[in-house]
């Protein structure tokens, strides 16, 4: 995942007021998909809001400041309580990523229209803040369907497997995330997620672009 501390020090605003933006979007969407399902589970602890301040994690929001990645608080969601329990699952996992590729699209959409009408002539800082918000909503995207636990992708791959499978996971998941730093902190995710990034993250950029008529990079 492109580093929070990557970026220099005059674009950090932009990037926390993206990540606040994408994280509420992102629990919130969980939430929503969750209780039309039936599962009321996130909308009981006040989670379907669209108020930021429910949905940060104060260490997740401290990791963005210490390491250049985090995360916020994860929605609550009571599987059992699903109707049609394994599709209900995958839709309310895929929610959250689907969520920040929308508004992706919708930053993109807002480039091309600022774009077409010259905007950008007279506000530089609007089409940093876009290309920032895009860019950052696509790494979240792709970054959270990947099949590692705690992250959406692995609660998908779950559903697709049988229960004798799910049970060996179990343990593994008791230690999900120590592994799951392990792999984003070290010079492991130069070998498994970060030529994830450097492929797909650029032809779902690429594709969004087309759309809109813009040139691809």
């Amino acid at each position: 995942m492109p580093s929070f501390l990557a970026y220099p020090l005059e674009l950090i605003p932009y990037v926390l007021v993206t990540l606040l933006i994408a994280f509420t979007i992102h629990e919130w969407a969980h939430a929503l998909v969750a209780l039309a399902f039936g599962d009321d589970t996130a909308k009981n602890q006040g989670r379907l809001s669209l108020n930021p301040l429910v949905h940060i994690d104060l260490f997740g929001l401290l990791m963005i400041l210490i390491a250049g990645f985090g995360w916020a608080k994860p929605t609550p969601v009571n599987r059992f309580k699903l109707k049609k329990r394994r599709l209900g699952s995958i839709l309310v996992s895929l929610a959250g990523p689907i969520s920040n590729l929308v508004l992706a699209v919708i930053g993109v959409g807002f480039y091309a229209l600022f774009l077409n009408f010259d905007f950008f002539a007279y506000g530089s800082v609007v089409e940093t803040f876009l290309m920032i918000f895009v860019q950052l909503n696509i790494v979240l995207f792709v970054f959270n369907l990947i099949p590692l636990p705690p992250l959406d992708g692995y609660q998908i791959l779950v559903e697709f497997l049988p229960m004798s499978a799910r049970a060996k996971l179990e343990p593994v998941e008791r230690y999900a995330m120590l592994i799951f730093l392990v792999i984003v902190l070290t010079p492991i995710s130069d070998f498994t997620i970060q030529p994830i990034f450097n492929t797909v993250i650029p032809f779902v950029f690429n594709i969004i672009l087309t759309i809109f008529g813009l040139t691809p990079f």
